[in-house]
């Protein structure tokens, strides 16, 4: 198994175990991601979950459409997070998942690149959902280490985007976690 389809199932696992931790009051409770509660993050990872398998099957955006669009999570959403978690897993595992040229909005990307991305959302946003959840965690070292590779040297590019807030300054001293996190624009 390559080592980012390791990081990936890993990333998802945890993530999986951190959405089991939702109960009924947490729904509207908000998240690290300021303009999204409890339920807003996990429609946004639940459709990106969903969109996977597609993704690395080598469809385009054009093929998938707008299916995932608005509320993905219907009423039951904890079951519809398990299967579009599971969904995601099958196809970031199967054979040949990863010579597949992947689509997105950014343009083709080799399916290790479009994995990073992925576990980048995994991970990040299994932190944001814990602050919602008022629950205490870092994201594993290996992780953040490995997810620092790609995004420091892109940092001024990816401040651009929008897809982030600024970054966060965080202590010299402060573990690949936390600078991971402030250069992501959250407050560890």
């Amino acid at each position: 198994m390559s080592h980012v389809v390791e990081l990936h199932s890993r990333a998802l696992a945890d993530l999986d175990a951190m959405v089991s931790r939702i109960g009924p009051r947490d729904w509207q409770q908000r998240t690290a991601c300021t303009d999204w509660t409890v339920r807003d993050l996990l429609n946004h990872l639940t459709a990106e979950a969903l969109w996977a398998p597609h993704l690395l099957r080598g469809e385009t955006l054009e093929q998938v459409g707008d299916r995932y669009q608005g509320d993905v999570l219907g009423a039951d959403p904890l079951t519809t997070w398990r299967e579009a978690s599971a969904g995601e897993h099958a196809a970031v595992t199967a054979p040949g998942a990863l010579e597949v040229t992947v689509h997105t909005t950014m343009g083709p990307l080799e399916a290790r690149t479009y994995l990073s991305q992925r576990l980048t959302d995994l991970a990040v946003h299994r932190w944001d959902l814990a602050q919602g959840l008022g629950v205490e965690t870092t994201i594993p070292t290996d992780v953040a280490e490995h997810l620092l590779e790609l995004i420091e040297p892109m940092a001024d590019e990816l401040a651009d985007t929008g897809l982030f807030a600024p970054p966060v300054e965080v202590p010299a001293d402060a573990s690949s976690s936390e600078r991971l996190l402030g250069l992501l624009g959250r407050r560890p």
